[in-house]
């Protein structure tokens, strides 16, 4: 079973600090015990550049998926070879074994077949339930689907994902509102025009609101701007229009004259940023309009924080939207959390329990939304 147990490591300890992907999966792997089979899981963590390496082992995964599953699970200290092989063959059902780090081996970014042939012959049914990689061609997320024809099948988190995304994108209940946020314009330039043709609200928050800013002919100060995409903004705003999309940008701003927690703030007009200022949050009025029209929505989907969110000085934009987004899923709407930044900022501000569904797959989800072919769900599907 290809699972997603990328999870964040403290840097001293090795222990993981969110484990959220991690029991994300826990259903496909206890549906396989309960069924009696054993299970073999491998995942990648991390981006080793040249091999192993002790702190991208997925060795420090074991004590918490032990935990979570209430079994012990055991683990290979590598994903091919003999060692992997005889432990493998050696599970009894209802045992769980997981691989040491495929990416320790650049043939499964790669996507190398012969790699892929190896992973294969440990196991007699695939099982993809790593939809975080699913837009990756690699050998554990698409190749290797070859060797198991008749054999193969998605995971519940897979399927449940998929399910989550289609919703919003498909026949959504209105007024549809969709809320970009995060740092680049080009980082979401495809999902944005292709929700101009879905939805009724476009909220646009984050650092790429001062690109939009600086094409308008404003003073944005020294806050972020993709130079080369001032064009691309304004077309935008005028394919929201030729569409009947209300285009929101933020009017104000909380302004830093450092980046930094501690640093001078003040708030200010989106228009007229001073020199050596920098936008980091959208400022209160923005939050109030927004906040207002995500409450009258009734399909929300959320990709990307509305300033730096991490920092508390500028986490209320963020807090209040994914507020705002609690308040409207209590009353009826549903809401998809478009994994990366905004699934840490529901969790983190605790409301997660409060949206209808938190994606998993940051990258694979907006590939999706975006129309492409996800390499390790074609797979599934030949």
């Amino acid at each position: 079973m290809r699972v997603d147990f990328n999870v964040p490591l403290n840097k001293s300890t090795f222990e993981v600090t969110d484990d959220t992907r991690i029991r994300a999966a826990l259903p496909s792997i206890r549906k396989v015990l309960e069924d009696g089979g054993s299970v073999i899981l491998m995942s990648h963590l991390g981006r080793p550049k040249s091999g192993p390496e002790d702190k991208y082992s997925l060795r420090h995964i074991v004590a918490k998926t032990s935990e979570l599953l209430g079994i012990p699970v055991q683990f290979a200290p590598d994903c091919i070879g003999e060692k992997a092989s005889h432990l493998a063959s050696d599970l009894k059902a209802g045992e769980v074994l997981l691989l040491e780090n495929l990416r320790f081996y650049k043939e499964e970014e790669e996507g190398n077949l012969e790699f892929a042939s190896k992973l294969a012959k440990i196991g007699t049914f695939y099982v993809n339930d790593a939809f975080g990689t699913a837009h990756r061609a690699h050998a554990s997320t698409a190749v290797i689907a070859q060797f198991f024809p008749g054999r193969k099948a998605a995971g519940f988190l897979m399927n449940a994902e998929l399910e989550n995304a289609d919703r919003v994108m498909g026949n959504p209940a209105r007024p549809y509102t969709a809320i970009m946020g995060g740092a680049k314009v080009s980082d979401k330039i495809l999902i944005i025009e292709n929700l101009l043709d879905k939805v009724d609200n476009l909220i646009i928050g984050g650092g790429m609101v001062y690109t939009f800013f600086k094409a308008m002919g404003g003073n944005i100060g020294k806050s972020l701007c993709e130079e080369d995409k001032l064009d691309l903004a304004l077309s935008l705003i005028e394919k929201a229009k030729s569409k009947g999309v209300k285009l929101l940008l933020p009017e104000d701003s909380v302004i830093a004259d450092n980046f930094a927690n501690d640093a001078n703030t003040n708030l200010c007009g989106n228009m007229e940023i001073p020199e050596g200022w920098m936008g980091l949050d959208i400022g209160p009025k923005s939050t109030a309009q927004f906040a207002e029209v995500v409450k009258n929505s009734q399909t929300i989907l959320w990709n990307g924080p509305m300033g730096v969110f991490e920092m508390p000085t500028f986490a209320n934009g963020t807090k209040t939207i994914a507020q705002a987004v609690a308040d409207a899923t209590d009353t009826g709407a549903f809401s998809l959390i478009g994994g990366g930044d905004s699934a840490a900022a529901v969790n983190q501000f605790g409301f997660s329990d409060r949206v209808s569904y938190v994606s998993t797959g940051g990258g694979a989800l907006l590939e999706h939304m975006e129309g492409k072919v996800l390499p390790g769900v074609a797979a599934l599907k030949s």
